[in-house]
Formats: C-alpha cells, sequence, structure tokens
C-alpha cells in the first residue's frame, strides 16, 4: 500500500529540471507552515532543512485515510519494494529521516521520523508489522498482504516483472513527531 516510495521517486524524478524557488512555488504552503510550527516549538530542529512532503498511496481516499491514521498515530510504518530503490538507484530510507505526510491535494498532516528499516521477504511479514503499517490490529496481516499484494502486481506489471512470495519488501517503521 505504501507505494509511497514509488510516487516519491516519480515526484522526484519529475522536478528535476526545476529551480529549488519553482519546487517550493509548488508545494502547498501549508507544509512550510507546518514545518516552521514545529520547528518553533522544538528550536533544536531550527537548522535541519525542511523535509520532503508526500501522501501515502495513489489515491485521494486512501491518502486521505493513510495520513489521518498517521495523525491519530495509529499508522506507525510503510512499505515499499526494494526493487523500486534498485531501479532508482536510490538509497534505502534512513534513520532519523523526517517526511511531512499531506493528503492527497498537498496539505500537512504530520511530520514523521523514520525510527528503524528491514528489508523482509514479502512471505515473511508478521502480523505485528501488519498492523503498523495498515493502523488496525483487525485482520492486519490478511488486509496487508491482500492490499500490497494487489498494489504491487499492478505497479510491477508496468516493468514487465512479476510479484512472487519472496520479493523483498523494505518496511520502514516511523514515529509521528507532530503534530
Amino acid at each position: 500500500m505504501k507505494h509511497l516510495i514509488l510516487i516519491t521517486f516519480l515526484v522526484l524524478s519529475s522536478c528535476k529540471g526545476e529551480t529549488k524557488a519553482e519546487q517550493e512555488l509548488a508545494i502547498n504552503p501549508s507544509v512550510q507552515e507546518m514545518w516552521e510550527r514545529f520547528t518553533t516549538s522544538y528550536p533544536e530542529f531550527k537548522e535541519e532543512e525542511q523535509p520532503e512532503s508526500w501522501f501515502f498511496h495513489d489515491n485521494e481516499e486512501d491518502a486521505n485515510r493513510l495520513a489521518e491514521l498517521v495523525v491519530q498515530g495509529k499508522k506507525q510504518a510503510g512499505s515499499g519494494l526494494y526493487s523500486w530503490y534498485k531501479e532508482a538507484k536510490a538509497n534505502l530510507p534512513s534513520v532519523g529521516t523526517k517526511h511531512i505526510i499531506t493528503d492527497f491535494d498537498g496539505t500537512a498532516r504530520a511530520i514523521i521520523e523514520t525510527k528503524k528499516v528491514d528489508t523482509i521477504p514479502f512471505n515473511q511479514i508478521s502480523e505485528a508489522y501488519a498492523a503498523l503499517d495498515m493502523g488496525t490490529t483487525n485482520e492486519a496481516l490478511q488486509k496487508w498482504k491482500k492490499a500490497h499484494w494487489d498494489f504491487f502486481t499492478s505497479t510491477m506489471k508496468e516493468s514487465e516483472k512479476q510479484a512472487t512470495e519472496d520479493m523483498l519488501v523494505v518496511c520502514e517503521y516511523f514515529e509521528t513527531l507532530w503534530p
């Protein structure tokens, strides 16, 4: 479900030709406002660069639902395919990295910080991890597997690859710092 990584790569790669000022103009003003409120409350972060902002999933309903689960502290993990990082020649997420989570329209909803990163085969995802990613304990693993299998399968078709039970999943655990 967290093909957020793919979306982030696509957004970043499409912005490479733009200047920093052009990129900032495209960002919803709420993103900068949230970062400023956060750093005013936590001055030890004032010198940090404003984190990247993005939303989970690829549609409005899921993006907004997942952003709300992050705000509520229920969603504490995100998943992406290892192959996405490999294809994009991108580094895996790093512990300590902050992100500003938005709704589908780009309105800032929360600031998160990566706490742990694991790479696990799809068929070895645990019930505990699935609950953190899905934001629910109600049949979390079954829901996680269905949602992620469907999404990974559809995105892999674009590159003419097939999903497998042992495909590697990058599991990013995070903490909601703000609000």
